[in-house]
């Protein structure tokens, strides 16, 4: 008998460190998208960033500006808005199913329109698995002094 709950014990502990680790590889996978997304952006590659967007993505600025895919591309493109730098500060990241939500603090210096500006974001990034990657669906941030 305590044989047998030893190994029930083993094949317990064996297949939570294995779901912890897939979790740890596909938050890392997460992690990963929206920095290379937060990177493009700062390079202004709408080329890029494009398949990072999902189609029918909603991205509510700080200032309560809110922009669909085209709109937002377009503002990034024209240099409307230009993001000069963008360091996340911290993230955690919750999945449901194909869905992961980021929420975050990240520190941007950029421009809109000519006027630079400096805004501490906490934020809420809502990512859909699709087609093995992980495509922006939800932005919405609010200033964190």
């Amino acid at each position: 008998m305590v044989t047998f709950t030893r190994f029930t014990l083993g094949i317990l502990l064996l297949f939570s460190l294995s779901v912890l680790n897939a979790q740890s590889k596909s938050t890392q996978k997460v992690l990963d998208t929206e920095a290379q997304r937060f990177a493009a952006m700062m390079r202004a590659d709408t080329l890029a960033l494009r398949p990072m967007l999902a189609e029918d993505l909603v991205y509510v600025h700080s200032n309560a500006l809110k922009e669909n895919k085209s709109e937002h591309l377009a503002a990034i493109a024209s240099k409307k808005l230009v993001y000069e730098k963008m360091d996340r500060e911290a993230a955690s990241v919750r999945f449901y199913g194909k869905t992961a939500l980021v929420n975050g603090i990240v520190k941007v210096q950029g421009k809109l329109k000519g006027n630079a500006f400096e805004v501490r974001l906490l934020y809420l990034a809502v990512y859909r698995k699709k087609k093995g990657a992980w495509v922006l669906i939800n932005w919405q941030s609010t200033s964190k002094v």
